[in-house]
């Protein structure tokens, strides 16, 4: 039997009054008191109060554990040193759309090229955390106050050409452990899945990576191939989506016309819109109506991972599965192409 808005508010209220009473939440803390951060644990939880709580005392414990505030203090998301480097070894990146886009390239990961520019596997993952944080932080807030609440979640884009199982094993933990953070700590955010230019492989990864998702994120997930382009301007007008994926937006300059395409570092949307960040090219007091300030804060975030401290290194998984180096593909066995192919998610 569904239940009815009347219901759910009853529910909301309730959750809200809990949380404060028995000290899970207090008033000016970063994960969130608003409707739309504590109904995206509700939903997780199939508006079990009970669950949703438990859900809710991890997030706040862990985001503890990794100090979050403090890091997220420190490294302005659209605004750190080593972004370009960042980006340039694993693009995974916001964009402008009423529902934000999140694109990720996998296939142009590369981890140690990362480490030779000076980025260590610990800073790393402290940039995978504040981009992650500010998705609750920034990016879907100013979604919601410019487009409304269809925006209140993002579509993501992974894009895998040029990726095979070889990568695939080299990044196998630190993917997992991302997915964990996003369906743990910062529930209900992911509004759809796109995942193109699946290589013929691409059936034996995701045999891998489906264990590690909720039912309802897989059923979420779109799998294509690389005639992905009809299906995405379904979903994004051509304006807003990177001529990279077929679009038309290329994010330059007004009056300029540059040679490559700049949408992966350009963060374009709602969320840059009078926002003075903290960050090395930070302008202090250039706006006065802006939407951040030099020591950010909110009430609509989410929480992280298990401890920066723990990943000391992207080493390639030791169990038995895992193998490392050229030729890996060479000894599995190859599969159909997948050309676009989406897979039926049936309950478990």
């Amino acid at each position: 039997m569904s239940r009815s808005s009347e219901s759910e508010t009853v529910i909301l209220e309730r959750f809200r009054e809990e949380l404060f009473s028995e000290g899970i939440l207090h008033s000016g803390d970063t994960i969130g008191s608003d409707d739309g951060t504590l109904k995206r644990f509700l939903r997780a939880r199939k508006f079990s109060i009970k669950d949703a709580k438990r859900m809710f005392i991890e997030a706040q414990d862990w985001r503890k554990q990794v100090n979050l505030d403090e890091l997220y203090s420190k490294t302005d998301p659209f605004d750190y040193p080593e972004r370009e480097a960042v980006f340039g070894c694993w693009p995974m990146w916001f964009h402008k759309l009423g529902r934000p886009l999140n694109f990720q390239s996998l296939g142009g990961l590369d981890l140690e090229r990362l480490g030779r520019e000076g980025v260590t596997p610990e800073r790393h993952w402290e940039t995978v955390l504040v981009n992650a944080e500010c998705l609750t932080r920034e990016i879907i807030p100013a979604a919601i106050k410019k487009h409304g609440r269809d925006a209140d979640s993002v579509f993501v884009i992974v894009d895998l050409k040029g990726f095979g199982l070889a990568k695939f094993w080299q990044m196998k933990h630190l993917a997992q452990r991302c997915f964990q953070i996003s369906q743990d700590y910062y529930p209900e955010t992911m509004g759809k899945l796109a995942i193109i230019n699946a290589p013929s492989t691409f059936t034996l990864i995701w045999n891998v990576i489906r264990p590690w998702l909720a039912k309802e994120t897989a059923n979420k997930v779109d799998i294509l191939g690389s005639d992905y382009q009809e299906k995405l301007l379904e979903l994004v007008d051509a304006e807003n989506l990177p001529s990279i994926l077929g679009g038309n937006c290329r994010c330059e300059e007004e009056g300029s016309l540059s040679e490559v395409a700049r949408c992966h570092l350009s963060a374009s949307g709602p969320w840059l819109e009078g926002r003075i960040g903290w960050g090395p090219h930070a302008k202090p007091g250039s706006n006065s109506e802006s939407t951040v300030s030099d020591k950010p804060e909110s009430d609509t975030s989410g929480a992280l991972d298990d401890g920066i401290s723990r990943l000391t290194s992207y080493a390639i998984d030791s169990d038995s599965n895992s193998v490392a180096g050229a030729g890996i593909e060479e000894r599995v066995p190859k599969l159909p192409d997948t050309g676009n192919l989406e897979i039926e998610m049936k309950p478990q």
